[in-house]
């Protein structure tokens, strides 16, 4: 499973981007998806979760009322919108294929994960 994730870059703040992640090699309507991020510094964190058939989300706290997760099965690609964005929102952000169908937000739930793409947002 190859997934290549794309849409990143820089806004101020306040801005939107949206970022995609599309799967190939596998298909992944089965299975949950995920994107985390990774600031300089920092762990690893869970940002959004979307079960397998798109009638489940999660969200971190952080990120709740700004974000948006979507998945369009027929495409294999799964989708965060993110609006209002904050100076601390910059980070690479990866997406991920879980091995369970419903969403979560453990990392050692996912098995296949995408080369990252960087958001960087300006005060």
């Amino acid at each position: 499973v190859q997934l290549q994730a794309s849409g990143g870059g820089l806004v101020q703040a306040g801005g939107s981007l949206r970022l995609s992640c599309a799967a190939s090699g596998r298909t992944l309507s089965s299975y949950a998806m995920g994107w985390f991020r990774q600031a300089p510094g920092k762990e690893r964190e869970f940002v959004a979760s979307i079960s397998w058939d798109g009638s489940s989300t999660k969200y971190a706290d952080s990120v709740k009322g700004r974000f948006t997760i979507s998945r369009d099965n027929a495409k294999n690609t799964v989708y965060l919108q993110m609006n209002s964005l904050k100076p601390e929102d910059t980070a690479v952000y990866y997406c991920a294929v879980s091995r369970v169908q419903m969403t979560t937000a453990n990392q050692a739930l996912y098995d296949y994960w995408g080369q990252g793409t960087q958001v960087t947002v300006s005060s």
